[in-house]
């Protein structure tokens, strides 16, 4: 039977999601919940309360006698009220793709993009559609020429990622904080595995992008910058390492209160792993 996912969103074109311009598919649902997610809405999958139904104001929502939600993409002006009432972290546009339908929307962008990254949410959740879906693209001449990316938490298990390493060319993985205490506050769950993770697709030559998110105050980059930078030596120098500000864009909950990361904060930071790392550092562009 063909694979199947659960699909938040789909984005034609994107440069900031793995090299070159790339159609990005984001997948619901997370094994995390990260206080400062700005995409809060792709944790959870809809449990069908109908609370989103009655802000709507298109009526591409309506509770069925199913007592499902249905959602009409034909009237929906993605206002997002929906998302915005939804207090279970949810989404009730979802959409099931299979991996030839998905195939079919990458054949029309073939000529203008360079790969396609697999998102979320947290992609690895649905990994059999993932190692379907790129061993369809390796198989198919028209697109083969395409690279197949992953942006991950890290919380794949090892074998996991042996079973799509035949099939994936790169792997952004994010860090969010060295000590273990600080990550199970920030996202509910230990990191160990996600520095287990690092390690094996920078062993496998997987790794292309390690992310660290700088929250001022809150996450441990700049008191422990010695225990990443002694991680960072240990991976292939070509490894690009993303220093990424936290801002308010999409956040809820007790983080909207939380100092945003500023440009000057970024700076100090990158100054300051610049003389203990030979890797490429990038910085943000924008600070919204």
């Amino acid at each position: 039977m063909e694979k199947s996912a659960f699909v938040s969103r789909i984005l034609n074109f994107s440069c900031v999601d793995g090299p070159g311009n790339r159609l990005v598919i984001f997948l619901q649902g997370c094994n995390f919940s990260c206080i400062t997610c700005h995409n809060p809405h792709t944790i959870n999958h809809c449990n069908h309360c109908g609370d989103c139904v009655a802000v709507c104001p298109s009526g591409a929502l309506t509770l069925e006698d199913s007592g499902r939600v249905a959602w009409n993409e034909v009237k929906c002006t993605h206002c997002d009220d929906c998302l915005d009432r939804c207090d279970h972290h949810s989404n009730p546009k979802i959409m099931g793709y299979t991996v030839t339908q998905v195939v079919g929307l990458i054949r029309k962008q073939r000529h203008f993009i360079s790969g396609i990254t697999m998102s979320g949410g947290e992609a690895t959740l649905q990994l059999p559609f993932i190692i379907d879906l790129f061993k369809a693209i390796k198989q198919d001449e028209e697109l083969s020429h395409l690279t197949c990316f992953i942006d991950s938490n890290g919380y794949l298990s090892q074998q996991g990622w042996l079973n799509v390493l035949p099939f994936m060319d790169g792997a952004m993985i994010d860090l969010k904080s060295w000590q273990n205490e600080t990550h199970l506050w920030l996202v509910g769950r230990d990191n160990h595995k996600v520095i287990r993770s690092i390690r094996l697709l920078a062993e496998q030559g997987k790794l292309h992008e390690l992310r660290l998110l700088h929250v001022p105050d809150k996450s441990d980059l700049e008191s422990e910058i010695s225990h990443i930078a002694a991680l960072i030596n240990q991976l292939p120098v070509n490894v690009n390492i993303r220093l990424n500000a936290f801002q308010h864009h999409g956040v809820i909950g007790q983080a909207l209160s939380w100092s945003k990361c500023s440009e000057e904060q970024i700076d100090h930071l990158y100054q300051r792993l610049e003389k203990l790392v030979p890797n490429p550092i990038s910085r943000p562009s924008v600070y919204v």
